[in-house]
């Protein structure tokens, strides 16, 4: 049994995939099993991943393409790591990510940690400054913006669970977490620089004004709040995700 499982979720992928795969296995830190499902892409992605002959990275096709978070679901359910992190295909990691959050974790007792990352253009070169781990996360303070980016986080699955993502949110990393934080009082910060964030124009993580639905849909339907309770954290979300992304703010 490995002591970190590895959450990747693959569609169409192919042009910044084997840079990930790459940081991936130039890790310090070896004890891992990696498990990418593949959402029914239709570029060479399965074929860029076959490639690497490594007994720990386990592939999963998926039968239908079902989005992220069910591709992230399907990689859960064959976890068998203490600890659990995820990369999306196309982020990347420092050689000592694994090694610095799961000794930080140990040293902590920490149930959740979480990391700075740098913010790149499409070619990891810096666009604007470092996000940075600054503050302890709880379920309140991640009601107003999510500061736990799925490559800068990592859970203890022994002392927590498996906590999955609801599927057809677009927001469901966030719905996630939160879920994450009524089990536990806090997630911890570890203020190092140990991971990559391709800033891609047109993702759907940076398009804040198509997603103000879904964000609120987090709060209404997720969390089960009121409509005026769900329009206030709404509206919370929206000032610091653009905070979060601007330059006057970095």
């Amino acid at each position: 049994m490995p002591q970190v499982s590895i959450i990747t979720p693959c569609y169409n992928s192919s042009e910044f995939l084997e840079e990930t795969i790459q940081s991936v296995l130039h890790q310090n830190f070896t004890d891992w099993e990696w498990i990418i499902t593949d959402d029914k892409s239709s570029d060479n992605s399965v074929e860029i991943i076959k490639k690497h002959q490594d007994s720990r990275i386990i592939l999963i096709k998926a039968e239908k393409n079902g989005g992220a978070g069910h591709a992230r679901n399907l990689s859960l359910e064959k976890a068998t790591g203490r600890y659990i992190t995820f990369l999306d295909a196309d982020d990347y990691w420092q050689p000592d990510f694994l090694q610095e959050m799961i000794s930080f974790m140990q040293s902590e007792k920490a149930e959740l940690a979480y990391c700075n990352y740098a913010r790149c253009d499409e070619h990891l070169q810096p666009k604007i400054a470092d996000f940075e781990a600054d503050i302890e996360v709880n379920f309140d303070n991640l009601l107003k913006t999510c500061r736990l980016s799925l490559l800068a986080s990592m859970y203890d699955s022994e002392r927590v669970g498996k906590e999955f993502f609801p599927e057809g949110s677009k927001r469901e990393d966030h719905v996630m977490w939160l879920n994450l934080l009524k089990k536990i009082p806090y997630g911890k910060p570890l203020k190092k620089t140990l991971a990559k964030y391709r800033m891609r124009e047109g993702s759907v993580s940076r398009n804040k004004t198509n997603i103000m639905k879904d964000q609120y849909l987090v709060y209404k339907e997720h969390m089960n709040f009121s409509t005026l309770k769900s329009l206030y954290y709404t509206a919370n979300w929206a000032f610091n995700g653009f905070k979060k992304y601007s330059k006057i703010f970095n």
